[in-house]
């Protein structure tokens, strides 16, 4: 009975997830840009290809490295939100997964768990019902962060993957160039991590082996 009240509410959370994505999602025009590289200014990162003008004032810009020309139809905010949501998934995504396989363990351990990999877990915790909990709480959370980006594309001056959460206070204290070069090293390590992540996973369904999975 917990089961399927529990796949009940899921449904329901999801649903209404995306009823609150489709319904509050207004896409924002950008004034003051536009989509034309001014006097044929070329992307450093893709020389044969013109300058991403939307790109302008975010961090990373110096690279300008949009080959699909996304920022001229999709707002940079939403676009920014999206990618440092995914790195961060990523960079924590990478260290757990391959922290699984080399052994370690979060005490007390169920004795269902033991002598299964970051591969076998998938399934094995489908069948237990754990994935329908992460799956659950992670909706929740999705959920509540999008308010944030709804009002963020509204123009509430909130700036993308910005929740105010700095426990080590990296930021605190910091000059803007200083608070730059911090946002920079994070999306250039969650970028990294992405592609990480990928190669990581691929090379151990493909090995069916323990860390590095050669």
């Amino acid at each position: 009975i917990f089961v399927k009240s529990c796949s009940t509410m899921m449904k329901l959370i999801a649903f209404l997830a995306f009823l609150a994505f489709i319904t509050g999602f207004n896409p924002v025009i950008q004034t003051g840009r536009t989509a034309t590289a001014i006097h044929g200014e070329k992307s450093p990162a893709l020389p044969f290809l013109p300058f991403p003008e939307n790109l302008r004032g975010y961090v990373g810009d110096d690279a300008a490295f949009d080959p699909f020309r996304f920022s001229d139809f999709v707002p940079v905010d939403f676009l920014r939100e999206a990618e440092l949501k995914h790195a961060r998934i990523c960079m924590l995504g990478y260290v757990g997964f391959v922290a699984v396989d080399m052994g370690f363990k979060i005490y007390p351990f169920p004795e269902a768990y033991e002598g299964l990999t970051s591969v076998t877990s998938h399934d094995a915790l489908v069948e237990q019902g754990a994935m329908g909990q992460i799956f659950l709480w992670i909706t929740i959370a999705e959920v509540i962060s999008s308010i944030a980006v709804f009002q963020m594309l509204e123009g509430s001056g909130r700036k993308p993957g910005d929740f105010g959460f700095d426990p080590l206070g990296f930021l605190t204290n910091k000059t803007e160039e200083e608070v730059k070069e911090m946002q920079m090293k994070e999306l250039a390590n969650g970028r990294l991590a992405m592609v990480a992540f990928s190669g990581v996973l691929t090379q151990a369904v493909l090995t069916q082996g323990p860390f590095p999975y050669v």
